[in-house]
């Protein structure tokens, strides 16, 4: 029998600026690819609270997670199966120095830009969800 889906949670960070809405975006630290932050959800902790989490340690960045998902993926690694729910994230600060700073870029973007250097699919139908709803809220891309 296989062991259940390890569960992930992951964030777009996102705020609004004077170009409309902009993402946030990170390289893993492996590969160097464009990606949001994204971690194991901590034991006694909401996914959306582990996500918040990791969104300071990978990207330096604090704000609000969203109790709604935008939606969810699954990948394998090293024979194990992850689920990975995806919460929106409104950036409130942006740190100067954080833990994971030495490994990483982070840098912002425009929603069409972030949805075209991502390579996970559903991170990419949330940055459009998002871009959406900034639109039906008057705010331009």
């Amino acid at each position: 029998m296989k062991p259940p889906p390890v569960q992930q949670s992951c964030v777009v960070p996102y705020r609004l600026g004077d170009r409309g809405l902009e993402i946030l975006l990170i390289t893993s630290r492996n590969t160097g690819r464009w990606i949001v932050p994204k971690g194991t959800v901590e034991p006694n902790m909401t996914p959306q609270a582990s996500a918040a989490k990791e969104a300071l340690e990978e990207a330096g960045i604090l704000g609000e997670p969203g109790s709604d998902s935008l939606g969810e993926y699954f990948y394998s690694k090293f024979d194990q199966v992850y689920r990975v729910v995806i919460f929106p994230f409104r950036v409130a600060t942006e740190l100067e120095d954080w833990d994971e700073k030495p490994f990483r870029r982070r840098i912002w973007v425009s929603a069409d830009e972030a949805v075209s250097r991502v390579t996970e699919t559903a991170v990419m139908a949330a940055i459009m969800q998002l871009s959406e709803y900034a639109r039906r809220d008057g705010v331009s891309q």
